[in-house]
């Protein structure tokens, strides 16, 4: 064969086809769950961790001054525990984000008895918006006042 018949003859897909470019690379919504369920367990298991090490590594109240594991003293792992928490709280919400509609449907059947909604599910999703958030509200004021209480009852050692 000469060179010019080898450079006019048809490729496989396989050398042809180009690989696909970042921008263009999606992944489905159950590797988006998949992975964020991932996560969320590696974030409890740290939130585990660093509980049983702060609750039952290091002694109890002013005994641990002065102790450290790692590196950190009780103050640090009290910190990255609060971090841990914090990120495994906003990683909780984009879960109940993802699985909205699901959770929504799941009560709906429950509570409607099982009917289905006549309206075109687009109809809905607006309702289903509005619930959520008004739900995040509720849960937020209930947290906030039982903040507020709880700074208003706290007492030092001379109260």
């Amino acid at each position: 064969m000469s060179t010019s018949q080898l450079q006019n003859r048809p490729q496989p897909e396989s050398l042809t086809a180009s690989a696909p470019s970042r921008s263009s690379w999606k992944l489905s919504r159950t590797a988006v769950n998949f992975l964020l369920d991932t996560f969320l367990l590696l974030n409890f298991v740290t939130l585990l961790f660093t509980t049983v090490v702060v609750r039952f590594i290091f002694p109890l109240g002013a005994a641990a001054e002065g102790w450290r594991l790692w590196g950190l003293n009780l103050g640090g792992w009290l910190e990255l525990q609060f971090a841990t928490l914090a990120v495994m709280t906003a990683a909780v919400l984009l879960h109940v984000m993802l699985h909205w509609n699901w959770i929504c449907g799941v009560v709906t059947s429950r509570l409607g008895g099982g009917q289905k909604h006549k309206k075109p599910v687009k109809d809905r999703d607006g309702i289903r918006t509005i619930y959520g958030v008004g739900l995040l509200i509720m849960i937020l004021n209930v947290l906030g006042v039982a903040l507020a209480i709880a700074a208003l009852m706290i007492r030092g050692p001379l109260d």
